[in-house]
C-alpha cells in the first residue's frame, strides 16, 4: 500500500509508545486522502491489552475509562482528547421487541486489524494508517471510494443490524457531498428504524444541518432513504404538498413544486447566510432547524382561494400551525437546549414569526418603532437571526447559494439599529420593586400593571425608566392597574 503522511499533535508520543502497533482509523483517515485534515483523530491499537495501554498513558495525561467495557478509552493531553481503541468485532444476538438487533461489541487486542475495519458502517471509512511508517491499510476499496465520492456499505450482511447506519449514510453524503451507492437504498427499505435512541436520531439530524455546505443534499437522502416516513412524518408531508407556482416558481428535477423541494432549498440558504454571518454553531443550528421546520404548517393550511383572476393556492395562518406542529415534533425528538442556547424555545419563536420581518418592509412607508418593538420582543430580541431567516426563505426560490444579504434584509438590520432596538433595550424597564414605593403591593394587580406598562414600553409611550413611572403614577390615578 502507498504510505500517507499523518500529522497531528501527540503522534510522535502514540509512536514512541507503542510503536508499529498504533493507527488512526475512520475519518480522519478518510479526510487526509481527500486532502482535507481534520483535528479529530481516532486512535486503533492492536496486540496491546487494555490495561498496558492505561498504563503507558496515563503518565502522559488523563485517561478516562467511561468505554472501557468495549475496550474504548479517551486519552486527553493539553486539551486534546483522543478516543483510543481496541480491534472490536460485533456479534448480532438476536432480535429486539422491533426486529432489530441487539449488538455484542468483543474487544480483542490480538483481533487482526482487517477485522476491527470490516465492522465499519461505509467503505470510506474502513481504512487504517499506521502512525509509524504511513502504510494505508485498506482492505475494502476505501480510497477507491474517496476518489469515486461514493457511499458503498462495508458489511452488507451486518448492515441492517444497526439501522443507524441509515441516517449515517444521509449525513455523509451531505458533510462530503457523496453520492449514495443504490445498494443502499435497497438495504434501507423497509428496515424498521423507530425503535432507534431519539437522543442519536437528533444528533444525526443536527450533524447534516451543521456540517455540510448544502444540508438539502442530506435531507433529501433521509427523504429517499425512508427516514422521514418514519422518524420525521411533519417533513415527509412537506412532499406530498404543492406550492403556487406563480409566488414559488421553485421546482424539483421532475418539475414538482412542492413545499419540501423549497425547505430544502431554504436550509441550504439559511446555511450560507449564517456563515456569512459568522453565527456561533448554537445560532446556526438554531436558524438551520427554524428553517427545516418554518414551513410544516402548509400542508394543514392548504387550500384555494380566488384573487388576482385566478385560483391561487394558499397558507393562510401555517406560520402559527407551523409552531405548533413543530413544537409536538420537538417534544417527540427531545429537542430542548443545546450547548447552553435554548434551542427549543429560540426555534419555535423564529418560526412563529418569521412572516412578520417581511410585513414590515412591505409597510416601509407607514410602519412605526411600535411595530419593530414588538417584533423584537417576539423574537426574545434575536433580530439577527429572524431577519436571517425571514431572508432565508425569500431566497429559497432558487438552487444558487445566496452571497450576500437582500435589499430587504439590510434595511430591516439598518432600522433596528437606527431605533436602536436589541435583546436589551426590549427588556422590561419597571420591576415590581419600583411599583412599591408608588403604593402597590406584591400580588395580581401588580402583575397586571406591570404587564400593561411593558406593553406601553414596547408601543414607545414612554423610553425611559423615569417616563415609566410617570405612566405607572398617571394609570394608578386613574385607577386602571
Amino acid at each position: 500500500m502507498a504510505a500517507l503522511k499523518a500529522d497531528f499533535q501527540d503522534k510522535k508520543l502514540f509512536i514512541k509508545l507503542f510503536g508499529r502497533e498504533v493507527h488512526a482509523v475512520g475519518g480522519y483517515v478518510r479526510d487526509l486522502l481527500r486532502r482535507i485534515p481534520s483535528d479529530d483523530v481516532d486512535i486503533l491499537i492492536t496486540r496491546h491489552p487494555l490495561e498496558s495501554i492505561i498504563r503507558k498513558l496515563s503518565p502522559h495525561g488523563r485517561v478516562d475509562l467511561v468505554g472501557k467495557s468495549f475496550g474504548i478509552i479517551k486519552f486527553t493531553r493539553k486539551d486534546k482528547t483522543y478516543d483510543v481503541a481496541l480491534p472490536r468485532s460485533d456479534t448480532a444476538k438476536g432480535s429486539g421487541s422491533r426486529g432489530h438487533k441487539d449488538i455484542a461489541v468483543t474487544a480483542d487486542p490480538f483481533l487482526p486489524i482487517e477485522k476491527d475495519l470490516e465492522r465499519r458502517d461505509f467503505r470510506c471509512n474502513s481504512i487504517a494508517l499506521r502512525l509509524a511508517d504511513g502504510l494505508l491499510i485498506d482492505p475494502f476499496g476505501g480510497r477507491r471510494d474517496i476518489a469515486g465520492k461514493m457511499i458503498r456499505v462495508t458489511n452488507v450482511r451486518a448492515f441492517p443490524e444497526d439501522p443507524l447506519r441509515v441516517l449515517r449514510a444521509a449525513r455523509f453524503a451531505s458533510a462530503l457531498n457523496y453520492r449514495v451507492d443504490p445498494a443502499v437504498y435497497a438495504l434501507a427499505k423497509g428496515l424498521d428504524l423507530k425503535g432507534l435512541s431519539v437522543e442519536r436520531v437528533t444528533e444525526e439530524l443536527f450533524k447534516i444541518l451543521l456540517n455540510s455546505s448544502r444540508p438539502s443534499l442530506g435531507l433529501e437522502e433521509l427523504f429517499q432513504l425512508g427516514v422521514l416516513g418514519q422518524l420525521f412524518p411533519e417533513l415527509c408531508s412537506l412532499t406530498l404538498a404543492i406550492q403556487d407556482p406563480v409566488f414559488h416558481p421553485e421546482k424539483d428535477a421532475y418539475g414538482n413544486h412542492t413545499v419540501w423541494h423549497h425547505t430544502r432549498l431554504a436550509v441550504d440558504q439559511a446555511a450560507a447566510l449564517g456563515r456569512l454571518s459568522s453565527l456561533s454553531r448554537e445560532k446556526a443550528l438554531c436558524l438551520n432547524l427554524a428553517a427545516l421546520y418554518h414551513d410544516v404548517g402548509k400542508p394543514a393550511t392548504l387550500a384555494w382561494e380566488h384573487k388576482h383572476g385566478r385560483m391561487v393556492l394558499t397558507n393562510i395562518k401555517h406560520d402559527v400551525r407551523s409552531e405548533e406542529i413543530a413544537r409536538r415534533a420537538f417534544d417527540r425528538l427531545k429537542i430542548h437546549s443545546w450547548n447552553g442556547f435554548d434551542l427549543r424555545k429560540m426555534c419555535l419563536l423564529l418560526i412563529r414569526s418569521h412572516h412578520r420581518a417581511s410585513e414590515l418592509w412591505q409597510n416601509r412607508e407607514s410602519v412605526t418603532k411600535k411595530a419593530f418593538n414588538r417584533l423584537a420582543h417576539d423574537a426574545a430580541g434575536e433580530v439577527e437571526l429572524l431577519v436571517l431567516l425571514d431572508a432565508a426563505d425569500r431566497a429559497g426560490r432558487r438552487q444558487r447559494l445566496i452571497k450576500g444579504l437582500d435589499r430587504t434584509a439590510r434595511w430591516l438590520l439598518r432600522k433596528f439599529e437606527e431605533m436602536r432596538i436589541s435583546k436589551e433595550t426590549i427588556k422590561p424597564l419597571l420591576r415590581g420593586r419600583d411599583l412599591i414605593p408608588l403604593g402597590v403591593e406584591p400580588g395580581p394587580d401588580m402583575g397586571r400593571l406591570l404587564k400593561k406598562l411593558y406593553m406601553m414600553q414596547l408601543d414607545n409611550v414612554f423610553e425611559d425608566k423615569a417616563g415609566g413611572l410617570r405612566a405607572a403614577r398617571r394609570l394608578i390615578r386613574e385607577g386602571r392597574p
